[in-house]
């Protein structure tokens, strides 16, 4: 058909013409045919839309116009600017003819300077984000430096230094309390750290070198000052120091800006805690009564006042257990840790209680501290609280020794109270065992069968007592123990 019939009928009734998109197709369809008004026209139109995302997307639509003065504005509509780019092409030669129209939108010219967020964002200059990277790392370091510096500032405040005693000038290993204190001050730097040995609730125990020998050196936690300050300032009591008293070489506090360490440094030995050590060795009847009697000499040395000039006040330890003791080479033991310890000063008479909101260990705890009876204006109700403690050691230790001459029997190695209470107890837990039922651990009928068993069975089971004035104190125990303590000492391995 030629084009001016195809004109003629496209006048006369119309065409048929592709449609396509939203509102371009009769009934809402998305996809269809149209007829145009006579002497109407097809179109396709293609724009650039944000998808979803916020990408660009091509939109092709296509439908039927009106004839006339309308019609002839929208197929011309190209030529105006939109505000999304936009073209659209017209034919009216024959049904379906806006189904090979593909309009192409016209490349902006280089001068067009367009609307932000309309067209993909030009790529920056290397120049500018160079200068950019760079503005951005120096106020990075900037920050950095500030912070640091505060830190600085903060770390230096170094925690206060035990107090030294008024005689402090001519202190010297000695008296029993360590370096001179002006050398104390430079142990931390000498030292060099190996490895980790222990870690428990307040701090943290290292093996290291000083001088090329091995030390000891228990590392505080930061929030422990409190515990920190009170052991240096008891280890550092004139004729403090003892054989069955851990070593006591120097406290220190080492740190930087960012971090602190409050050090202790003190003699190393080996075989670790006694709880450690029970658990693994089996102990005969002298090896146990050797290392009973160092205890329990360690803590009469402890709990006595010694007058004169340079004298020695009491001491009560309030943490007195199996992993606080430790075990030497020659058999004997030595008492640690004094976070907790009190002070008797005769010349006031008062007790001398440093402020630390730590607590002992509730499984050792004495019936009148879970009860919270304890009269803390009395230093002997203290001293009678370690012995409750003592017959609680002695009776784990009693459970590794060996009976029996051809057939040996031993217990295997338990914490008081394990059948009672959970691994870790709590302070209720504990006052209704001890104080509410008055359960005290089990002693065995082999123990009564062997004379230096019986002796410590009979000796512990009076330092457990409710009562405190009716426990044992130390030097009976020490007389006690004395009867079946033989010298010279047997070394173990």
């Amino acid at each position: 058909m030629s084009k001016s019939a195809t004109r003629f009928l496209s006048e006369c009734r119309g065409i048929v013409c592709e449609c396509a998109g939203a509102g371009a197709c009769p009934g809402g369809a998305a996809r269809g045919t149209c007829f145009t008004q006579p002497g109407g026209y097809c179109f396709a139109t293609v724009e650039e839309v944000l998808d979803d995302s916020g990408r660009l997307d091509l939109e092709r639509t296509a439908g039927c116009l009106p004839p006339d003065e309308s019609g002839f504005m929208q197929c011309k509509s190209s030529q105006v600017p939109h505000q999304h780019p936009k073209v659209i092409e017209c034919c009216s030669e024959a049904d379906m003819c806006n189904t090979r129209l593909q309009p192409q939108l016209p490349e902006p010219p280089p001068d067009v300077t367009e609307a932000p967020g309309l067209r993909p964002p030009t790529p920056a200059s290397p120049t500018l984000l160079v200068a950019i990277a760079l503005c951005v790392a120096l106020l990075a370091f900037i920050a950095a430096f500030l912070l640091l510096f505060r830190r600085r500032r903060r770390g230096c405040k170094r925690p206060p230094s035990p107090p030294a005693a008024a005689h402090s000038a001519d202190i010297s290993s000695g008296s029993g309390s360590g370096l001179p204190l002006l050398v104390q001050r430079t142990v931390a730097k000498q030292i060099q750290m190996v490895e980790s040995i222990g870690k428990g609730r307040y701090g943290e125990v290292w093996l290291a070198r000083w001088r090329g020998e091995k030390v000891a050196v228990k590392v505080f936690f930061t929030t422990e000052e409190a515990s920190w300050f009170r052991e240096t300032e008891i280890y550092q009591t004139v004729l403090m120091r003892h054989e069955n008293i851990l070593g006591f070489i120097a406290a220190d506090i080492k740190g930087t800006g960012s971090w602190t360490q409050m050090l202790l440094i003190t003699d190393y030995h080996e075989n670790g805690s006694l709880h450690d050590y029970l658990q693994t060795v089996v102990l005969d009847t002298h090896a146990l009564l050797t290392m009973a009697y160092s205890i329990v000499t360690g803590l009469a040395h402890l709990h006595m006042d010694i007058f004169g000039t340079k004298g020695k006040p009491a001491i009560a330890h309030r943490d007195i257990k199996s992993k606080n003791i430790l075990v030497k080479r020659n058999g004997q033991c030595a008492i640690a840790d004094f976070g907790l310890a009190v002070r008797y000063v005769s010349e006031r008479n008062e007790v001398d209680i440093a402020p630390n909101t730590r607590v002992g260990t509730r499984r050792y705890m004495a019936p009148g501290v879970l009860d919270e009876k304890l009269d803390v204006a009395n230093f002997e109700a203290f001293k009678m609280a370690d012995m409750y403690s003592l017959g609680l050691v002695l009776w784990e230790m009693c459970r590794r020794c060996a009976t029996g001459d051809k057939a040996q029997h031993v217990d295997a190695y338990a914490l008081p109270y394990h059948e009672h209470v959970p691994p870790d107890p709590s302070f209720e837990d504990m006052h209704a065992v001890v104080v509410a039922r008055g359960v005290r651990p089990l002693i065995p009928s082999r123990w009564l069968a062997s004379e230096p068993l019986a002796a410590l069975a009979a000796a512990m089971a009076e330092c457990w007592h409710a009562n405190p004035p009716v426990r044992l104190t130390e030097l009976r125990v020490k007389k006690t123990l004395a009867k079946f303590h033989n010298e010279p000492l047997a070394k173990l391995v």
